[in-house]
């Protein structure tokens, strides 16, 4: 298994797309009142390793992204990489799951877990072009790194790192609030106590 720099992800904290299930992908919402907390939470586990190791900043170039970045990094220079944007999730961007399910019964069907069923969108970007995405941004990193950006996008990276399957990492959670700590091949969820 290849060996990267220790990473730290931070998906970006809940939207107001989030809160009523509607998919985003490369689209924009912004934070709730919750997702600016979750940030919060995000900005006091961050900025000991901000202060220790001085890590790259990597941020996804999508509002909900930067708005958390500029919460949880506390001012830390960054960098917007277009890399780091969600799945592009073709005609689904802007549906509710309600509506996918009543619209393409037969993909939502197929499809339980949210990484398949945005990968299956018709006119999407593929599995395939958004793993290649990611792990482009792996094989350009010289040391330690933040990333802030979204869920499944975190899954992928997460998956690839720890060496899951893809039906393992289409499993992961996407927990808000929280950094993902990413070293040796292992994960290990940081949280506020």
């Amino acid at each position: 298994m290849t060996e990267f720099p220790t990473i730290w992800f931070l998906r970006h904290g809940q939207t107001t797309w989030n809160a009523v299930r509607r998919v985003q992908g490369q689209l924009e919402s912004d934070l709730t009142e919750l997702g600016r907390a979750q940030a919060g939470q995000q900005a006091d586990l961050i900025a000991p390793i901000l202060k220790a190791h001085k890590p790259h900043c990597l941020v996804s170039p999508l509002r909900r992204a930067q708005q958390t970045a500029a919460i949880a990094l506390g001012g830390h220079p960054m960098v917007r990489d277009a890399r780091l944007a969600e799945a592009q999730a073709g005609v689904f961007q802007g549906m509710t799951m309600d509506e996918i399910d009543a619209r393409y019964p037969d993909i939502y069907g197929a499809n339980p877990k949210a990484l398949d069923l945005f990968c299956a969108a018709p006119e999407g970007e593929g599995y395939a072009a958004f793993e290649a995405r990611v792990r482009a941004v792996l094989a350009g990193l010289d040391g330690p790194t933040v990333m802030v950006g979204h869920g499944l996008w975190g899954q992928v990276l997460r998956g690839l790192i720890c060496g899951l399957s893809h039906a393992e990492t289409a499993a992961l959670p996407n927990l808000q609030g929280c950094v993902y700590e990413l070293k040796g091949g292992r994960e290990r969820v940081l949280q506020v106590e």
